[in-house]
């Protein structure tokens, strides 16, 4: 322990002591959770506080050692092994004790019980677990996959099933990359289904695993993919919000072109032909939504949470990152499978090539087009992946978080100065879009694009021709309107 280290204070892996407490589960709690998680230390001697360096006095220092170690021995289920040791810190000695991550999982206090005594260790401090962050820790501890449990409760009839074999295959040759991939499409059938552990075969019965449940979007697991556009870079004022649910392809494809709708789309030369260029890579888009679909924890209740800001796109994916896995990991392309048989099943519809690969190629692909490195943020409690918007439109700065020293998030000049310019607010870009691709749009064609009602649709389209955007050609029944050439 540096004198650095100290000063960069408590973290989600290291905790200060004071002193020695004399009840120990005041401590305890730490020991746990950090055997729950990734694993940390307790230095004993430095205030938490303060940071300052109070240290031990040599002569009952090899005591308040013993202490610790029979105290975790005797308090703690399964049984844990710190590793303790001295160190000097600015002249005085402090005790460390460090604590590894733990692979019998649920560690919990004995005193406490299972129910009430398994912590996790949450930005950087220790928190009672909650109930299905206690089943996923079972799980890990067993070696097992959630996905891969019996589906309670959800009946399935041969022709369920011959239903998703046929729609798996559909999915796979419509996501094969060329014709001799799309050549080598085999069907699936039940016995592969059951060698992934979709389906469940008990006493000569075929039965649904949660990862067909999941698949469908049958059963009682609620599975969806909430998407938003919200004005400005906080979730205070939304735009628009869909919530996608049925089988998990489909809220895939969904939610990546609610995306596409609510981003800028400008355009490049590629020698003689005008090339459309959207501000983040589609296939960057597409690829962290699926990254989300099978990574995430289906025991947490939540849903996966798609946003669109003025400022980045944020991709929220429910679940602590599983055992064994850290954000650094990640980033290298270590895969650590959460779902199994969903892993299994997306394989082979070409929804994920080789396992891992995924995040090291977004960060490419987003690095290659010209915008700052995704962000990724927690990981305790959920996992939160962060784009930033490479406003092609050329109306970042509209947002001071586009302008720094090093113009972060910005598209190259060479790509800004063919774009075409674009409507700020989402619903205004999914008409403005249409026109530049069909010419012309009606108002039932509005209400069909967005969803909306007659009066929303003709409110949204006077306010475009009022900022300059459109112009209204025709009356009655045959109007129809276009892009103002005059005006932009």
């Amino acid at each position: 322990m540096t004198i650095e280290e100290i000063l960069a204070g408590e973290s989600k892996n290291v905790e200060f002591k004071e002193n020695l407490p004399e009840k120990s589960i005041k401590y305890m709690k730490s020991v746990v959770a950090f055997a729950n998680g990734t694993g940390g230390k307790i230095i004993f001697g430095i205030a938490d506080k303060t940071r300052e360096v109070i240290g031990f006095d040599k002569e009952d220092v090899f005591k308040k050692m013993d202490a610790i170690a029979n105290a975790v021995s005797d308090s703690c289920e399964p049984a844990i092994i710190p590793d303790i040791s001295l160190q000097t810190v600015d002249c005085k000695t402090v005790i460390v004790a460090e604590i590894f991550e733990g692979r019998q999982r649920p560690y919990y206090i004995k005193a406490l019980g299972r129910d009430g005594g398994v912590y996790v260790r949450v930005a950087g401090t220790t928190r009672l677990a909650d109930e299905y962050m206690i089943k996923e820790l079972m799980f890990e501890g067993s070696n097992r996959y959630f996905d891969q449990a019996l589906c309670t409760g959800l009946t399935i009839t041969d022709e369920d099933i011959d239903a998703l074999c046929k729609a798996m295959k559909e999915q796979a040759v419509k996501n094969a990359h060329n014709e001799e991939q799309k050549a080598s499409i085999k069907d699936v059938g039940r016995q592969q289904l059951r060698s992934w552990g979709v389906l469940i075969e008990r006493d000569g019965k075929v039965y649904p695993s949660n990862a067909y449940a999941i698949l469908t979007g049958c059963g009682g697991l609620h599975v969806a993919i909430q998407c938003g556009v919200f004005k400005g870079t906080t979730k205070e004022v939304f735009v628009d919000r869909r919530e996608y649910t049925g089988p998990l392809w489909e809220q895939i494809e969904e939610a990546f072109q609610f995306v596409l709708r609510n981003i800028h789309l400008g355009a490049t030369i590629v020698g003689i032909y005008r090339q459309d260029v959207y501000e983040i890579p589609p296939d960057a888009i597409r690829e962290l939504i699926i990254n989300a679909v099978v990574h995430r924890s289906y025991l947490d209740h939540g849903t996966i949470q798609v946003a669109v800001y003025d400022n980045r796109l944020e991709i929220t994916s429910p679940g602590k990152l599983p055992m064994g896995q850290t954000m650094e990991r990640m980033k290298e392309g270590y895969s650590k499978i959460r779902n199994e048989a969903l892993a299994h099943a997306f394989s082979y519809m070409n929804l994920i090539e080789h396992w891992g690969s995924g995040i090291p190629r977004i960060i490419g692909k987003v690095k290659k087009a010209g915008l700052r490195e995704p962000e990724f943020i927690g990981g305790e409690v959920d996992l939160r992946i962060n784009i930033y918007r490479g406003q092609i439109n050329d109306n970042s700065d509209r947002d001071s978080d586009l302008n720094d020293s090093n113009s972060a998030g910005k598209l190259p000049e060479s790509r800004r100065e063919t774009a075409e310019k674009l409507p700020a607010n989402g619903q205004e870009q999914q008409i403005y879009k249409y026109i530049l691709k069909n010419e012309s749009i009606t108002t039932a064609k509005v209400m069909e694009l967005l969803g909306v009602k007659q009066r929303r649709a003709r409110e949204i389209l006077s306010k475009m021709i009022e900022c300059g955007w459109l112009t209204k050609e025709g009356a009655s029944k045959r109007t129809i309107y276009v892009k103002n050439t005059e005006g932009r």
